[in-house]
């Protein structure tokens, strides 16, 4: 009975959180669906008229952070006022993804529109929701329209495969992922790097690798489950945008969001190159490496900004 408690208990620790955020986001769609019929709304999704209910859903999403993660959002005056690509670090559970959606639309009402995997299509119950917050399949065409028209896209190159397979050491897994630095070169918009402080201390994924790296690559389904979903500190940090240069190569465009996903020190850094090596180095200013859970944790009582 002692060893079946126990067990128990340690499941409802480690997957009720990651639980509880799925049911929230379905809840959103709920109020969504509910505020389209009482109001009869039949405007585009992205329009003014849909202000009211992405205020509601981003203040309760807002509170959720600053109550469960101590959530601080640093860097917002780095974006530009016009269009560009926000780039950032996938964690397993992007929900500080979604806590600086809320934020930036609460701080400045602006809609960032959102590329996502095709499998977040498929998900029954969230088309009015993914429509509202600008959740896109991220297409070059689709990504160049919403630049056009003013927007900031945001893309996580990393994607599924990041989520799954990264872990407390923050290493990047782009592979050769470069569509989001060719777009920025056709739409001659910057490139804005953003990641978030202690993202893979709050939720993880199994250290088994091969069974997992198996499956997702024949099915292309993020089929391992997340577990964690302790109240660490998020600090999400937007760096300095990286500006179109018309003389610069897609290759070039994608070293330095490389180079400076996480905030550089330096007002040159646009000319500035480093190795991976000094990657990992300048990460290290702002994320313990490795990632450690209790450090995360007790930085919910240190109100310095790392």
């Amino acid at each position: 009975v002692v060893i079946v408690s126990l067990t128990m208990s340690a499941v409802l620790v480690f997957f009720i959180v990651p639980l509880t955020i799925l049911f929230f986001i379905y809840l959103s769609n709920i109020l969504l669906l509910i505020y389209q019929r009482n109001g009869e709304v039949k405007a585009d999704p992205l329009s003014d008229v849909w202000d009211g209910a992405r205020k509601t859903i981003a203040s309760f999403w807002d509170i959720y952070a600053r109550i469960w993660h101590g959530y601080e959002l640093h860097g917002v005056e780095n974006l530009p006022e016009g269009p560009g690509i926000l780039v950032y670090y996938h964690g397993a559970i992007p929900i500080d993804y979604l806590y600086f959606l809320s934020r930036l639309f609460l701080w400045k009402k602006r809609l960032c529109l959102s590329v996502a995997d095709n499998f977040v299509f498929r998900l029954p119950g969230l088309k009015l929701l993914l429509e509202v917050t600008g959740v896109m399949p991220g297409t070059r065409e689709e990504c160049l329209i919403a630049l056009k028209n003013g927007y900031l896209v945001s893309v996580s190159p990393g994607g599924v495969r990041e989520a799954l397979f990264s872990d407390e050491s923050y290493q990047l897994m782009w592979g050769n992922r470069k569509g989001f630095a060719q777009v920025a070169l056709d739409a001659k918009v910057p490139i804005i790097p953003m990641y978030t402080q202690n993202v893979r201390e709050g939720y993880r994924m199994f250290k088994e690798r091969r069974f997992f790296r198996q499956l997702y690559e024949s099915t292309r389904l993020p089929l391992t489950p997340p577990y964690g979903g302790l109240p660490v500190k998020f600090r999400t940090y937007i760096g300095e945008p990286i500006p179109y240069d018309p003389n610069i190569t897609t290759e070039e465009l994608v070293e330095k969001v490389r180079l400076f996903n996480v905030q550089i020190p330096t007002s040159n850094f646009l000319f500035s190159f480093q190795t991976k090596t000094a990657v990992q180095a300048l990460i290290s200013k702002h994320q313990t490496i490795p990632g450690s859970i209790w450090k995360a944790l007790l930085e919910r009582f240190d109100k310095r900004c790392k």
